[in-house]
């Protein structure tokens, strides 16, 4: 019986949906954990520095495969644990420019995976913030200092905001506590007309809590998944991470049949979501317009 390791830099249960799409893709490949193969999963519960010692963990058992969707931290944990367990992760940004593979076509060596390019579409995200909000006001961007793309996230969003000429003030945040300060900063000593809540796997953890704040504050926000916005977040924009696991599965059940992690391209979606909950919209007395709305993929009313 196979040994399927999952690490992961979250919580269990906040990405429950998500792991039950990656036994979904397991599946669809013949393999069911629990009657042909085993799931071994760790979670880091946003504790980024625990990642590498569940990833030594897992290779130790060992594990036949080792799936790291927990972003980009988390790849690297598993890359760092081992050179010859496959390794398939998913990342949100270019893993041939961070080092995880050598090419996206050719990945070589012992891992592939996904970039669900979540820190490519953080531009596009900003576009769609500023069309709510009067031209010339602070916009807020909340990002997480541990994350490994943190800095050159910030680079690109600020090139993005030149560009546009849209003033932005960064708040770092890797705590709940810091989260809750962020907010209050944001609402109070800055006065923000919106919020750009950076890409991280913490944040994902603590989407509740985000949105709750954004509502308490009355602060437009933008995120880049769309649970964000299932859990009461005004807009999101990006890919659809329970489609992401379920590739992540498929991957992992490819590579239990025979296939070689060197010899499978890495993969990135084709469709992105606009999802708007118009009912956090009302709450907080944003208007949204006609074109914003139509250009929206799902409106939660």
């Amino acid at each position: 019986m196979p040994v399927i390791g999952v690490l992961n830099s979250g919580a269990a249960g906040p990405f429950a949906k998500m792991v039950a799409a990656l036994r979904q893709g397991l599946s669809e490949t013949g393999y069911v954990d629990g009657r042909n193969a085993r799931i071994e999963l760790r979670w880091a519960n946003g504790q980024y520095d625990r990642l590498p010692e569940l990833a030594r963990e897992l290779a130790g058992i060992p594990v036949d495969v080792l799936a790291a969707p927990g972003g980009d931290v988390a790849a690297f944990a598993a890359k760092a644990a081992t050179s010859s367990i496959p390794i398939v992760f998913m990342v949100g940004s270019d893993p041939a420019k961070s080092g995880l593979v050598a090419s996206l076509n050719r990945p070589g060596n012992n891992a592939t995976g996904l970039n669900i390019l979540t820190s490519e579409l953080a531009a596009k995200r900003l576009e769609l913030l500023r069309d709510l909000v009067p031209k010339h006001e602070l916009i807020g961007i909340l990002i997480n200092p541990d994350n490994p793309n943190a800095e050159t996230d910030a680079r690109d969003l600020r090139q993005a905001a030149r560009t546009i000429e849209q003033e932005v003030s960064f708040i770092q945040a890797s705590t709940a506590e810091e989260i809750e300060n962020a907010f209050a900063t944001f609402a109070g000593k800055q006065k923000v007309s919106a919020v750009l809540v950076n890409t991280d796997p913490f944040y994902l953890n603590r989407r509740d809590q985000l949105a709750a704040l954004a509502t308490r504050y009355a602060l437009p926000a933008i995120y880049s998944l769309r649970e964000h916005t299932m859990a009461g977040g005004l807009m999101s924009y990006g890919a659809n991470l329970i489609e992401a696991y379920r590739q992540i599965g498929v991957i992992v059940g490819r590579i239990l049949k025979g296939a070689k992690p060197r010899d499978i391209p890495v993969e990135q979606p084709t469709k992105f979501e606009l999802v708007i909950n118009l009912k956090t919209a009302k709450a907080i007395g944003v208007d949204l317009s006609t074109a914003i709305l139509l250009r929206a993929d799902e409106v939660i009313e």
